[in-house]
């Protein structure tokens, strides 16, 4: 991983975005914890990856603006393909540390379909 916050986030929506789950790994801290998901670990936003794609296969992000200040990175983003919706819109913020992401904090309108 790399020391870089934005570097990070970047890989983060890459590895959603082309399905590689096993990144995960790499890019989420061993005692990552996610808000929304309210889960610890990489595995917990692995199944949650896996769930999305499952129920909208064509489903990926578009990073439509990005703030960083230290270790603190806010996303806003949109998920495109996703049918019947315009495309969500996501405001995620999270902490990164040593290369990787540690806590995450979301907020989004996709109704909830998996």
């Amino acid at each position: 991983m790399t020391d870089d916050p934005r570097a990070t986030a970047h890989c983060m929506y890459d590895a959603f975005n082309t399905r590689d789950y096993p990144a995960a790994h790499d890019i989420f801290a061993p005692d990552f914890y996610s808000h929304p998901l309210q889960a610890t670990g990489p595995q917990s936003v692995i199944d949650a990856w896996q769930r999305l794609h499952r129920a909208f296969p064509d489903a990926h992000v578009v990073i439509e603006r990005m703030i960083a200040e230290t270790d603190c990175i806010a996303v806003h983003s949109t998920v495109h393909c996703i049918p019947g919706q315009q495309p969500p819109t996501m405001l995620e913020m999270f902490t990164v540390r040593n290369g990787r992401i540690t806590e995450l904090w979301g907020l989004s309108n996709l109704r909830r379909h998996t």
